[in-house]
């Protein structure tokens, strides 16, 4: 199972909020749910994120077995 406890962790850190996602670096609502409620995404929107956060995509997922 993918999950993005990593992400949360990683915006902290870099002092961005939900907020600041949606309204200064134009990420949806929606990709903001999707991550709350541990839904897919796709691989754009992990760039992005990677570019946004200035990071590797290990700070934003990762792989845990159920």
């Amino acid at each position: 199972m993918i999950s993005y406890k990593p992400f949360w962790k990683i915006l902290k850190e870099k002092g961005e909020s939900t907020y600041t996602l949606i309204n200064k670096h134009g990420v949806s609502s929606g990709t903001i749910d999707r991550l709350r409620q541990g839904k897919g995404i796709n691989t754009t929107t992990l760039n992005d994120l990677c570019k946004i956060l200035h990071c590797r995509v290990e700070d934003i997922i990762e792989y845990v077995e159920e």
